[in-house]
């Protein structure tokens, strides 16, 4: 049978794979035509009943194969005999034993047990009642027929199973792709969510600060400037409100540990300490780190601080066992480069990618621009920010 085309999600299968029984009617349609073809010649010759009753016998062994393979197999096979017998040609009822073999293998009945069955009646017949007749020739053509139609049937048998179970890895393996696909996003969603809430409260904390101190400055007589004052640090405790009741909503389904979710926003700070903890497992790691002498954005502090994390995480799992990393500022903005070596997964299967798509995200979240390539072996990741949060082109 010829494969199907391939449509958008991949190739089909063929129509005997989708449905074997194809191949079973197909089978049982050719023994019908040679049942059929056999009984009309013997009535148009004349035949003896004990001819016609040979080949009845063979026809029933076909019809019995349908209900019960085995006891079919062997009747079938059986009238080789009967037939030879009478003194005719058993080359029809080999015929119609060879496609009950075929259909028998292909239901997945043990493949050799039915050749032995079937070529021991055939060579049986052939060397005693047929009496070596046609010689060498005949022999070998009854036997190799019987071998043909169980390997052909198993073989059948054994692709149909192979391709089935093709498409259940290749079913499975979608599905965890997109499970995985979905918790890696969601999680540095919720990661991204949950840094820049710690940055605005931040952010507002030091506004309402700094409007109180404004306000406890004015004059008695400023009336009208202190309760617009009051009014605006009031929203500033509302932003912080909406933005812990955003926060909780994110966090539906949220699998990040309590104590994670504890520690504090990650910075421009931490990143001596982020790379002393991939040294301490095993990474080396030649850090070249020049922070930023003026303000940094802490959103941008924060997404700086997750770039080389993930980069250094895909490095430890993925790489050779070593990883450059600069962090300095070049002509105004903030140049991040983390590259490695690559070599043999340390802990895991080959990455699926979905760590970068999140680290695109959460840069793209600063305004920043990132850039991945891998070439001669080396991998290397380069991020670019302004220290202000502005649009990097």
């Amino acid at each position: 049978m010829a494969k199907a085309h391939n449509n958008q999600d991949g190739p089909v299968a063929p129509l005997w794979v989708r449905r074997p029984e194809v191949l079973h009617l197909v089978a049982y349609s050719v023994a019908a035509l040679v049942f059929t073809g056999q009984i009309v010649a013997a009535i148009l010759r004349g035949s003896d009943w004990p001819t016609a009753l040979s080949v009845l016998l063979a026809g029933g062994g076909v019809a019995l194969s349908w209900w019960r393979p085995w006891a079919g197999l062997v009747v079938t096979s059986a009238a080789s005999f009967a037939v030879t017998a009478v003194g005719h040609d058993p080359l029809s009822v080999w015929m119609m034993a060879v496609l009950v073999l075929f259909s028998v293998t292909v239901r997945g009945k043990q493949p050799l047990v039915g050749t032995g069955i079937v070529a021991a009646f055939f060579l049986g017949a052939f060397m005693t009642l047929g009496g070596f007749r046609g010689g060498a020739i005949v022999g070998a053509a009854a036997l190799f027929s019987a071998i043909a139609g169980g390997a052909t049937g198993a073989a059948l048998r054994i692709h149909r199973e192979h391709w089935l179970t093709l498409e259940e890895r290749a079913e499975s393996a979608i599905a965890t792709r997109e499970i995985e696909a979905t918790r890696r996003v969601t999680e540095e969603r919720l990661r991204i969510a949950r840094d820049l809430h710690d940055v605005i409260g931040h952010q507002v904390a030091m506004l309402s600060m700094h409007l109180g101190a404004a306000e406890i400055g004015l004059p008695e007589d400023a009336e009208p400037s202190r309760q617009a004052l009051v009014s605006a640090r009031s929203s500033a405790r509302t932003v912080v409100v909406e933005t812990q009741r955003i926060l909780a909503l994110l966090r539906l389904g949220d699998d990040i540990p309590d104590d994670e979710a504890l520690r504090p926003t990650p910075a421009l700070s931490g990143l001596e300490g982020l790379v002393a903890s991939f040294e301490s497992i095993g990474l080396d790691v030649r850090p070249s780190i020049d922070l930023p002498a003026g303000f940094v954005e802490p959103s941008v502090g924060v997404t700086v601080y997750r770039v080389v994390q993930e980069a250094l995480t895909n490095a430890y799992r993925h790489g050779e066992g070593s990883a450059r990393v600069d962090v300095r500022e070049r002509g105004g903005r903030i140049c991040v480069t983390v590259e490695n070596s690559v070599g043999s997964p340390r802990d895991s299967g080959p990455g699926s990618g979905l760590g970068l798509l999140g680290m695109r995200e959460r840069v793209e979240s600063s305004s920043g621009r990132l850039t991945i390539d891998s070439d001669g072996g080396q991998f290397r990741v380069h991020a670019e920010f302004s220290p202000l949060g502005a649009v990097v082109r």
